[in-house]
């Protein structure tokens, strides 16, 4: 048998993040989902919940916006069980107001979490995936990374960022059988979008021509299938989910 291989997800224990994680696991993936520090009451939770449909699903906290407390999870991850295959950098935040009336620390904020948490996640990790000859990277974009969104001009810019980071990668990465590839989700029912004014959300959804929001394991039935061991042809692509609301070339 095969050994199996070694997911990292981050952001694991938020709505995307666990359709991810359940659709990595029911794809036989040993998954660590990350959380933040203060996080680890959810986090256990969140695992609780997973062992509850005989899922096992590892936990382990890091800041993606530190390099040093990338290093040190991937440290724990190595000694515990190996070289992680399969990175989803799914972690974000939003920060949201219009151009003018943007902070500099909101724009920060955002950029260092949403993008240069990219090069703190897959530098480690890398390197050791083209030496072993396997690898897949998947950054979760956004529609808006695509399409732009009025007071998301931190967001959109960093989002439109991830598809520029992936397609840079991909080219380094495919000689040596690592995959680097953006998915782009529209109105995922998340915490987030749950919370938008019901007018709003409604109006929204009624623009999706399969006439719903998208759920996390839409998200992430389209990581596994690009994480896939045979898989090894599509690299650089932006996948967007999102029920067809944006459609281009």
């Amino acid at each position: 048998m095969n050994e199996q291989k070694i997911a990292v997800v981050t952001g694991g224990i938020g709505g995307i993040g666990q359709g991810v994680s359940r659709c990595l696991l029911n794809h036989q993936r040993k998954v660590i989902a990350t959380y933040l520090p203060f996080e680890e009451d959810k986090a256990h939770a969140v695992q609780a919940d997973f062992a509850k449909d005989e899922l096992h699903l590892y936990i382990l906290p890091v800041d993606i916006t530190e390099p040093k407390s990338c290093q040190q999870l991937y440290d724990v991850i190595e000694k515990e069980w190996g070289c992680v295959s399969i990175l989803v950098n799914n972690a974000g935040i939003t920060r949201d107001s219009s151009f003018k009336k943007m902070s500099q620390e909101n724009w920060d904020a955002v950029i260092k979490t949403n993008l240069s948490s990219l090069y703190h996640m897959t530098h480690p990790a890398f390197e050791k995936m083209c030496r072993q000859k396997f690898g897949r990277v998947v950054n979760i974009s956004s529609i808006n990374g695509q399409k732009g969104a009025f007071g998301q001009t931190n967001y959109s810019a960093a989002k439109a960022g991830v598809h520029g980071f992936s397609m840079a990668l991909a080219q380094e990465g495919a000689k040596h059988g690592v995959t680097v590839n953006t998915i782009s989700p529209g109105y995922i029912q998340t915490e987030m979008v749950m919370a938008m004014p019901p007018h709003i959300r409604e109006a929204a959804e009624a623009q999706i021509p399969v006439g719903r929001v998208g759920l996390p394991e839409d998200i992430g039935r389209a990581v596994a299938f690009l994480t896939a061991d045979d898989n090894d042809y599509i690299t650089g692509i932006n996948l967007p989910v999102n029920g067809g609301i944006y459609m281009s070339f």
